[in-house]
C-alpha cells in the first residue's frame, strides 16, 4: 500500500463530494476539485472550474494543472461518456482512478440477499442502467499503468443531505417537520424492505483507504454500512432522535410499482456481501446507524 500525498475529485462542492474532500484534508493531503464553480468548496480545497460537458474546457483544465493524481475520484459521472473522458484525461496523470457507481447497477427484481458483486443481471435502464454501462467502460478499457476501482455504494446519508430512504419520503426536505407534526407517513410495502446505508464520512474514509492499495486494484466492491435494518427502523430512529412517536400508512407495493416504475431500484431489499471489502483490508465502514442518523438530524437541525 502507497502513502499518497494528492487527490483530485471529480465534485468537490456536493454531499458526498464534500465528505471526501473534508476527510482527505483531514488526513493531510492536498486536494484539488473540478466543479462549474456554482458552490462553495471546502477551505483548503484547490478549485478548477469547468463543465465537464464541456469536453475542450475540461481537458484544458486538466492538462493545466500539470499534476500527477496519486488518486483521482469521480463522484459526478452519470454516463457512459464521462467515464470515457476519464480514461482519456487521466490515464497518463492518475495512479489510480476511483468511479463511484451505485448499488442501483443491479436488477431489482432479480437480486441475490445477500447480494454480491458478481451477477448475471443488471440494469439497463435509468440511473442504474447508464452507472452499469459506464462500469463495463471502465472495465473494457485498456486504462495503462492506471489502476482503478468501482465502488457500489447504496444509500448514503448523512450531514450535507437530505433524510428519507424509501418512497414516499426519500430525500424528503420536511420530513423532521412532518415527524414533528405528528403527521403519518406514507412508506411503501409499509416500510418492510431491507436496508443497509453508509454514512457520507464512512464512505469518504473508505475511499482514501483504496489508495494504492493492489487488493483493490481492478476490482469492483459493494459499500454499505454496518446495519442492516427494516426501512422503517431508519424512520424510528429518526423519530426517536426528534423525541415523537413514528406513525406509518402502508403503501400498497404493487400500486405503487406500477404507478412509478422508475421506483423499483427502491422496491426491493438492497443488502449487500461485503467480504470482498473486508478481505481487501480498507476502513470498512464502522458507524452504526443510530448514530449516524443522530448526526445527521442534528446537524439539520442546527441549520
Amino acid at each position: 500500500m502507497t502513502k499518497i500525498t494528492n487527490l483530485l475529485i471529480l465534485g468537490g462542492s456536493g454531499f458526498l463530494s464534500g465528505a471526501l474532500a473534508s476527510a482527505a484534508l483531514a488526513q493531510g493531503l492536498h486536494v484539488w476539485s473540478v466543479t462549474r464553480g456554482q458552490r462553495p468548496l471546502p477551505a483548503g480545497v484547490s478549485g478548477f472550474v469547468a463543465d465537464r460537458h464541456d469536453q475542450a474546457a475540461f481537458a484544458q483544465v486538466i492538462a493545466s494543472a500539470q499534476t500527477q493524481w496519486d488518486l483521482v475520484v469521480d463522484c459526478i459521472a452519470f454516463e457512459p461518456a464521462d467515464i470515457q473522458q476519464d480514461i482519456a484525461a487521466f490515464k497518463a496523470l492518475a495512479r489510480h482512478l476511483v468511479y463511484i457507481s451505485t448499488d442501483f447497477v443491479y436488477d431489482p427484481v432479480r437480486r441475490m440477499f445477500p447480494q454480491r458483486e458478481e451477477s448475471d443481471y443488471y440494469a439497463t435502464e435509468g440511473y442504474g442502467g447508464k452507472k452499469r454501462q459506464g462500469e463495463v467502460v471502465l472495465t473494457d478499457a485498456d486504462t495503462g499503468d492506471m489502476a482503478w476501482t468501482i465502488l457500489r455504494p447504496c444509500h448514503i446519508y448523512g450531514p450535507g443531505s437530505k433524510l428519507g430512504c424509501l418512497p414516499l419520503h426519500s430525500r424528503d426536505a420536511n420530513l423532521i417537520t412532518r415527524l414533528q407534526a405528528g403527521e403519518a407517513l406514507q412508506l411503501v410495502g409499509g416500510g418492510h424492505f431491507l436496508q443497509q446505508p453508509i454514512l457520507a464520512r464512512d464512505l469518504a474514509e473508505l475511499v482514501l483507504s483504496l489508495a494504492g492499495n493492489r487488493k483493490v486494484f481492478g476490482q469492483i466492491l459493494n459499500a454499505a454500512g454496518p446495519d442492516i435494518v427494516e426501512s422503517r427502523e431508519y424512520y424510528r430512529i429518526i423519530a426517536d432522535v426528534l423525541g415523537v412517536e413514528l406513525n406509518v400508512i402502508d403503501a400498497p407495493v404493487g400500486q405503487y410499482r406500477s404507478e412509478h416504475p422508475e421506483s423499483a431500484p427502491f422496491l426491493c431489499h438492497r443488502i449487500y456481501d461485503l467480504s470482498k471489502l473486508q478481505a481487501a483490508g480498507v476502513a470498512a465502514p464502522k458507524t452504526s446507524l443510530a448514530q449516524g442518523l443522530r448526526e445527521h438530524v442534528e446537524s439539520l437541525l442546527k441549520h
